[in-house]
């Protein structure tokens, strides 16, 4: 039987949390959703353009790569990558899945998720896994972390307006 990782134990990790991210680290990112629904495709199941939501407002813990350049006949091109934590609580709370494809805003630049991971456990355990028999209130799943890279505004079609 488990000692540590009891649902006393993870309701005082998400007050932390609660409290850390927003008061402390502060760091904000706008979350586009892409709308599979209103987008239209081709016959190949390609589309032209994206049909995304507005941006839901969300904290996060941000690791950013270094940019690299590149040149070819259309110029030079910057690129970097970045990857994007959020408290999987906080997502849960807005009703936002993270999906490859979506759309991150982040200081004036747009960055588009190529891979979700989902497996960052409170003390290694999650009530669902099949083989936790007796650990069925142990665990939790903490973060869900966002694999982007730097993509242009006039790729996705977002245009910033003046108001």
């Amino acid at each position: 039987m488990a000692i540590f990782g009891t649902q006393r134990d993870i309701l005082l990790f998400n007050s932390v949390n609660r409290e850390l991210l927003p008061d402390v680290i502060t760091q904000q990112v706008g979350y586009y959703k892409i709308s599979l629904g209103r987008t239209t495709t081709n016959i190949y199941g390609e589309a032209a353009t994206k049909n995304i939501s507005d941006p839901v407002l969300l904290n996060c813990l941000i690791t950013r790569g270094e940019q690299t350049w590149s040149s070819d006949a259309f110029g030079p091109d910057v690129n970097r990558r970045i990857s994007f934590a959020f408290f999987r609580q906080d997502l849960v709370d807005v009703n936002v899945v993270p999906e490859v494809g979506d759309v991150i805003f982040w200081y004036e630049n747009y960055y588009e998720v190529d891979g979700v991971t989902y497996n960052q456990y409170f003390m290694g355990k999650i009530p669902e896994y099949a083989y936790s028999q007796g650990l069925e209130n142990f665990g939790s799943s903490i973060s869900i972390i966002c694999s982007t890279h730097l993509v242009p505004a006039d790729k996705i079609g977002i245009t910033k307006e003046r108001g």
